[in-house]
C-alpha cells in the first residue's frame, strides 16, 4: 500500500519508520543530529513550497511533509499495524 506525504509524493507504506511533528526538531537535541545527518547525506527531501509540518522517516529518506503529523498518522494505520 501507499502513503501520500503531501505535493506528488507517494511512499510504500514497507518504507514507513516514524513519523513526528516538525516541532521535535527544536525540543529534541537527538532529533536534530539525527536530521542534520541526513542533511549532511544528502537523504532529506522538502515536499513542496509550503511551511512543513511534519517529519517523515523512512528507510532511506528523511521528508518534510506539509501535512500534519496527526493527519499521516491516520492515513498510516489503515496499512501499519503499531503506530
Amino acid at each position: 500500500m501507499y502513503i501520500h506525504l503531501g505535493g506528488e509524493k507517494i511512499i510504500r507504506s514497507s518504507e514507513l519508520v516514524a513519523i513526528f511533528d516538525v516541532s521535535i526538531e527544536k525540543s529534541s537535541r537527538i532529533s536534530k543530529q539525527f536530521v542534520n545527518a541526513a542533511r549532511e547525506n544528502k537523504v532529506v527531501e522538502t515536499i513542496g513550497e509550503e511551511e512543513a509540518k511534519s517529519i517523515v522517516v523512512t528507510k532511506s529518506v528523511v521528508y518534510y511533509s506539509p501535512i500534519s503529523s496527526a493527519t499521516l498518522k491516520k492515513r498510516s494505520k489503515s496499512f501499519v499495524s503499531g503506530l
